[in-house]
């Protein structure tokens, strides 16, 4: 199994994703390759949290140009976790 960290590289801080915080959700940026149940497993080892479900979403990178030159950032791909009723992250 890879090690959680490589699966979860971070937490994503927005404004949709505090609003998400009442509903006890959590918005992860996670390796593309990683599927649900290792976010799940990765989250419940690194935060020691009983997880209810996870939604993925590939973000598709953006075109950007830089005077002549087209380019475009990367994808990536975000997990929205729910977690059990009783269970919290402390993001302080």
């Amino acid at each position: 199994m890879k090690d959680p960290h490589d699966i979860v590289k971070g937490m994503i801080r927005t404004e949709k994703g505090s609003v998400m915080l009442r509903l006890n959700k959590y918005l992860f940026w996670v390796d593309i390759a990683a599927n649900k149940i290792e976010v799940k497993k990765a989250i419940e080892d690194m935060y020691k949290v009983k997880v209810d479900s996870v939604n993925t979403v590939m973000m598709r990178g953006k075109l950007k140009r830089v005077r002549y030159a087209v380019g475009k950032t990367s994808d990536w791909k975000k997990a929205i976790v729910t977690l059990e009723a009783g269970s919290k992250i402390d993001i302080t």
